[in-house]
């Protein structure tokens, strides 16, 4: 894609994984609350094969990555930028999943909410994350990917923190989640931006890196969420997940591109 149109083309991927927590989320809360787990993982079993299939038969031929060789590793490694960057995703990830890994049973334990209700408050997280993420998909080229990404970084903060002071209401946990879900997508589909623009010959190893973040911060925001879950501290765990938040929004400040850079890049 053209550089000018970079942001918004890969925003625009997102959709598919915010419209995926819109529609799978609730759907697979509601197939296993009324059939069991395995008749849910079932589904995603199927479902998997079905993608592999489309894959198969839709992708053009010869579609090929740039080479990443060990040069290209050692100049990601000594970016600050860079580094910086894929701090600010492991952060996100971490604060987002010490409650999201929990949501259901914390909703049911906090609030009295049954499956039902719960698959609601997981559509309305996923509905906001599409509209989040075709929100960024408008914007993005014209505010610059660290105005945007700053924007749905507090999103993701402010629905985090109005969760954690009023856990125990649902309808206002619901509301939390909706303002948290407008930058849960987001919030990603902008780091992958910002990671191109910060050097762009290292892309094909940056933007593998920040998944591979990413899922390290899920598993230390999970790994956090279920020590203080196992303990019963279930409030704790909303305001351990604004910390997490507070420090990405903290670098996101910190990596705000410099007056000469973004001329340069003008």
């Amino acid at each position: 894609m053209p550089a000018e149109r970079r942001g918004s083309t890969i925003a625009y991927i997102f959709l598919g994984w915010s419209l995926a927590a819109a529609v799978g989320l609730p759907l697979i809360t509601f197939i296993a609350s009324r059939y069991g787990w395995r008749v849910a993982y079932g589904g995603i079993g199927a479902l998997g094969c079905i993608s592999f299939l489309l894959l198969l038969l839709r992708l053009p031929a010869g579609l090929k990555g740039t080479p990443v060789d060990l040069k290209t590793w050692s100049d990601v490694g000594r970016s600050r930028s860079i580094l910086l960057l894929l701090a600010i995703t492991m952060l996100q990830m971490s604060g987002q999943f010490a409650v999201f890994t929990f949501m259901g049973p914390l909703l049911k334990k906090l609030t009295g909410a049954g499956p039902d209700a719960v698959g609601m408050v997981f559509a309305i997280y996923g509905i906001c994350g599409f509209l989040g993420v075709a929100i960024a998909t408008r914007i993005v080229d014209t505010w610059g990917p660290y105005r945007t990404s700053l924007l749905f970084t507090c999103l993701v903060l402010a629905g985090i923190t109005v969760w954690a002071l009023s856990a125990g209401t649902i309808a206002s946990m619901a509301i939390a989640v909706a303002i948290w879900g407008l930058g849960f997508a987001s919030t990603n589909s902008m780091q992958q931006v910002r990671l191109v623009a910060a050097a762009p010959p290292l892309a094909p190893a940056t933007v593998a890196l920040n998944t591979s973040v990413l899922y390290i911060g899920q598993a230390v925001g999970s790994a956090t969420g279920g020590l203080l879950f196992a303990r019963e501290l279930l409030h704790t765990i909303g305001f351990v997940a604004v910390g997490f938040v507070v420090l990405a929004l903290i670098l996101v400040v910190l990596t705000r591109p410099r007056p000469a850079a973004a001329a340069a890049s003008a």
